[in-house]
């Protein structure tokens, strides 16, 4: 009886007993190119803080990685310790990630990048934000008082471009005579510089900005012009001018990637659609109160167009040309 009793006990509470080893937990190490508290690398960093909290990985980073021989170096510099998986930024420095990636074929390489995989180790993601964007531009077409409203966005990108065009999709949508102004400032995050943009626009007429990058959301404070964030939730940068924004999760890739890294697979795929409502990877920021504030008729449009996109009874695929303001 003993002898069964003890044998139970093995079954049920110890892998040990039964010659397994427990789930090995994959290390995964972030290049950032841009400094870390940039919105598109808080985005990363926090799906990764959050699933090293919850034990499912060990997390290291280093950001500044700017140029590719930085990229390279601080690629190496990781490479020694072995992880499991890296995560890093390849717009600017995609060959020398390439080039790392081809070299250590046992790990995942999940790069930021709109280039498709390259087999058989390095997968791609981006921040699809069109969805959430095209939602903001109902609600800015629906707000505007002047008839026009504008975008402060960053370098010329395909997703970026995406974005954009969605937004002014749903201004157009929404009110068909209102003007849109774009303005890129060619740099990924320059917060003076994109401030400046905001304050240009404002000037120019527009009572209603999307800070597509890191800065704009000072200009429109500053004049009193209400404001979407973009990436996070920057309603903490102005209560009383930041309305809503699209807001990026890598949640559940970074859950995806770690589950495929814990049972030893290496994959070579195009992650873009893990950025969709449906999937939790791209949502708009909480209200903040605004719902309160704003029309109903306002939001009741853009719950009915979020709820259509996520059934696919609407389907935003805007054009990935640069957009034009007017």
């Amino acid at each position: 009886m003993r002898a069964l009793l003890a044998s139970l006990l093995c079954l049920l509470v110890s892998s040990a007993c039964l010659g397994q080893s427990p789930a090995k937990v994959p290390v995964v190490f972030a290049a950032y190119a841009t400094p870390l508290e940039e919105p598109w690398n808080q985005v990363i960093h926090k799906a990764l803080q959050d699933a090293e909290k919850a034990g499912r990985i060990t997390y290291a980073w280093q950001d500044k990685l700017a140029t590719a021989a930085a990229m390279a170096s601080g690629l190496n510099s990781a490479l020694v310790r072995r992880p499991d998986v890296i995560v890093a930024d390849g717009v600017e420095s995609l060959d020398a990630i390439k080039a790392a990636a081809a070299a250590n074929p046992g790990i995942t390489f999940l790069v930021g990048t709109s280039q498709p995989p390259v087999a058989p180790n390095l997968s791609t993601f981006d921040s699809n934000l069109s969805e959430p964007a095209y939602l903001c531009g109902i609600a800015a077409g629906r707000l505007t008082k002047s008839g026009v409203v504008g975008v402060v966005a960053g370098k010329s990108d395909t997703q970026v471009h995406r974005a954009i065009n969605a937004y002014i999709q749903g201004v157009k949508d929404a009110n068909p005579s209102a003007k849109v102004k774009v303005t890129f400032i060619e740099s990924w995050y320059d917060p003076p510089k994109a401030k400046q943009a905001a304050l240009a626009q404002i000037a120019a007429g527009a009572d209603l900005i999307w800070a597509e990058r890191e800065g704009a959301i000072e200009g429109a404070r500053e004049k009193g012009v209400l404001a979407f964030g973009n990436l996070v939730d920057q309603t903490a940068e102005g209560p009383e001018t930041v309305l809503t924004g699209p807001v990026w999760s890598m949640a559940p890739l970074i859950d995806h990637v770690t589950k495929l890294s814990t049972a030893g697979m290496i994959r070579s795929e195009n992650y873009i659609d893990f950025s969709s409502l449906a999937r939790g990877g791209a949502v708009l920021a909480p209200w903040h109160g605004w719902n309160e504030k704003l029309p109903a008729d306002v939001l009741e449009l853009v719950r009915e167009r979020q709820n259509a996109i996520k059934v696919g009874a609407i389907v935003i695929a805007p054009s990935a040309d640069r957009p034009v303001g007017e």
